[in-house]
């Protein structure tokens, strides 16, 4: 009885410890069994094993979480995570543990990237996003968008929101991610950051035309997209993807500005995304919103796209200009009133037009040091010029100047 005890109190001690106490604050609950998308497999989840364990620990059964941790090393052999809890557990039974990663002989770097993983793989879980709430940065989606993935840097997390038949966004899966290695907010090549901002999956590279470093394949994004070339933000060849096969999952800060998950959960978001059509918001810290809030800044953003229309139609330079900041900038070094006379020009010296916009999707993009507060909004318009009928994709960039929203960049795009 008294050795029972004595193993007890050396549980509590590590499910208490460095790491513990963000465990015990954990909810344990499925991964996203209650909002899984149809035709979406459930499977295992390593962190919610890892939680059962340490509460397991909690509750002083020994031996109950050494079979929880034995089960996660058996489904999951790479998950060195779960190799180093399991480790403790194991010298838990010869010694008083008080730290995670008890076990001697390890490289105090590698204890202190399995450290940081843990942190932020479980204090996600427990600060997982209100079911409540929405993203700010959704404000529409066109139809062809199925869904919507949301990187928040902070929590190392990766969402994927899908529009239900109420046409409200809900949660569907979220996933771990690593990022690169000195943090977000890319400006050039080779600064092994994260870009923050607005793309688009532009294609599917499949694993056996990588190599093994990739896992089972990438989905590379178009950064720098149209506003971080103007403001001459550089560097390329940011994509999601796997890991070696050799290893579950990376540290939250250990790539080149590449997002990477674990394989098995890289093969559910490639079958889970569309080219093309698929928005990725990679942000700091993502804020939710009431989906009355986010209705509201939804219907002012469309009449203030809507104003920027009706007098478009018009083809009065002064009447556009005024929708147009001072510090506008376009692609290839244009001016305002290039980018003004550009228009004009396209619409052959007629004295009205007629203006449609459609497949509409508009976003809050996300919050830089220094920048202004930015909508971004995606469209294809099509103007009735004479007899002839022109269709042109465009992306805007508005910004908030005092109490007014002004395009501070405009681009034609495929």
């Amino acid at each position: 009885m008294a050795r029972n005890t004595h193993f007890g109190h050396r549980a509590v001690q590590l499910a208490t410890g460095v790491i513990g106490v963000v465990l015990l604050l954990a909810v344990a609950q499925p991964s996203l069994a209650s909002g899984t998308k149809p035709g979406v497999p459930v499977r295992q989840d390593p962190e919610l094993m890892l939680i059962d364990v340490y509460q397991s620990l909690a509750a002083n059964r020994l031996r109950e979480a050494q079979s929880k941790a034995d089960a996660l090393v058996a489904a999951y052999p790479n998950f060195r995570l779960g190799q180093l809890v399991r480790g403790d557990l194991l010298l838990l039974h010869t010694q008083p543990i008080k730290t995670f990663g008890a076990v001697s002989g390890a490289p105090s770097d590698n204890l202190k990237a399995l450290r940081d993983e843990a942190i932020v793989r479980l204090k996600s879980l427990r600060e997982r996003p209100d079911p409540n709430l929405v993203p700010q940065a959704i404000l529409q989606i066109q139809p062809a968008q199925k869904n919507v993935l949301l990187m928040d840097a902070k929590r190392s997390r990766l969402y994927l929101y899908a529009r239900d038949e109420n046409s409200q966004f809900k949660l569907v899966r979220d996933y771990y991610v690593s990022q690169g290695k000195l943090g977000v907010d890319k400006f050039k090549e080779g600064d092994q950051k994260t870009p923050l901002g607005i793309y688009y999956i532009t294609s599917r590279v499949p694993g056996p035309r990588l190599p093994e470093f990739y896992g089972p394949g990438a989905l590379p994004i178009n950064y720098p997209n149209e506003w971080d070339r103007v403001n001459d933000r550089g560097g390329s060849g940011i994509w999601f993807h796997g890991t070696p096969p050799d290893s579950y999952s990376r540290p939250p800060l250990s790539s080149d500005g590449c997002i990477v998950l674990p394989n098995p959960d890289m093969i559910e978001l490639s079958s889970l995304v569309d080219v093309g059509t698929t928005p990725v918001i990679i942000s700091e810290d993502l804020k939710f919103v009431t989906p009355a809030r986010a209705e509201a800044d939804r219907a002012h953003a469309s009449r203030m796209l809507d104003a920027w229309r009706t007098d478009l139609e018009t083809t009065d330079p002064e009447k556009l200009r005024r929708h147009y900041s001072q510090h506008f900038k376009a692609m290839r070094g244009q001016t305002l009133t290039g980018w003004l006379d550009r228009i004009q020009q396209a619409n052959f010296g007629a004295r009205q037009i007629k203006v449609t916009l459609r497949d509409v999707s508009l976003f809050r993009y996300p919050e830089k040091k220094g920048q202004k507060e930015m909508i971004v909004a995606a469209f294809t318009q099509e103007a009735i010029i004479g007899k002839g009928k022109h269709v042109t994709r465009k992306r805007q960039y508005w910004a908030k100047e005092g109490t007014q929203w002004k395009i501070v960049s405009e681009a034609n795009i495929q």
